[in-house]
């Protein structure tokens, strides 16, 4: 049951890039408040029987995203906990939707970050052809939605990551977001 100016849903729903942070961040923003944490990729994995990774190389980008999109809806709808989406969920109108009156936080990181935590910032990427470009044009291509759908956005960029956790925890506690405005119930 949820309380008046209380959201249905996640306590907070981590979104960004991957890299930014959503892995670390999560479960001690979690402790902070007592509560669990999960993460959509963990559900896709366990729902297809091997790792996010496998999958992509397997089946394919777009036998992910299915994957995802299934398990997205069931997350926000009945986790109380912290939750971490994976980068691209935020790509479906129908999570869009899903987010819409919840305490979703935007993990702001910059492109060298993001780069240097996956790495991609040295000579030799670790995949072949030009993965930083990819990445570069995978940050300019989601950077809006995030930002859209943020109710907090918190730069992580030269952070640490109990920093940033307390951050969060601070302004869930006070029911204030970026917007300044209680998530609908």
């Amino acid at each position: 049951m949820t309380r008046p100016g209380e959201a249905a849903g996640p306590a907070a729903i981590l979104i960004g890039p991957p890299g930014a942070g959503k892995s670390t961040v999560g479960p001690l923003l979690a402790a902070l408040l007592g509560l669990d944490f999960a993460e959509t990729d963990d559900l896709v994995a366990k729902r297809a029987g091997k790792p996010v990774s496998d999958i992509f190389i397997e089946d394919g980008e777009d036998a992910f995203r299915g994957l995802e999109r299934a398990a997205v809806p069931g997350a926000i709808a009945g986790f109380r906990g912290v939750l971490a989406l994976g980068g691209g969920s935020v790509l479906s109108q129908a999570a869009r939707e899903l987010l819409a009156g919840q305490r979703v936080v935007y993990l702001q990181t910059g492109f060298a970050a993001v780069a240097r935590r996956s790495g991609f910032d040295g000579p030799r990427p670790p995949v072949p052809g030009n993965p930083r470009g990819r990445l570069r044009q995978l940050l300019d291509e989601r950077r809006g939605v995030y930002a859209e759908l943020a109710w907090l956005t918190v730069q992580t960029d030269d952070r640490e990551p109990q920093e940033i956790a307390e951050e969060i925890a601070a302004a869930v506690a006070a029911g204030d977001g970026s917007s300044g405005a209680e998530p609908d119930p």
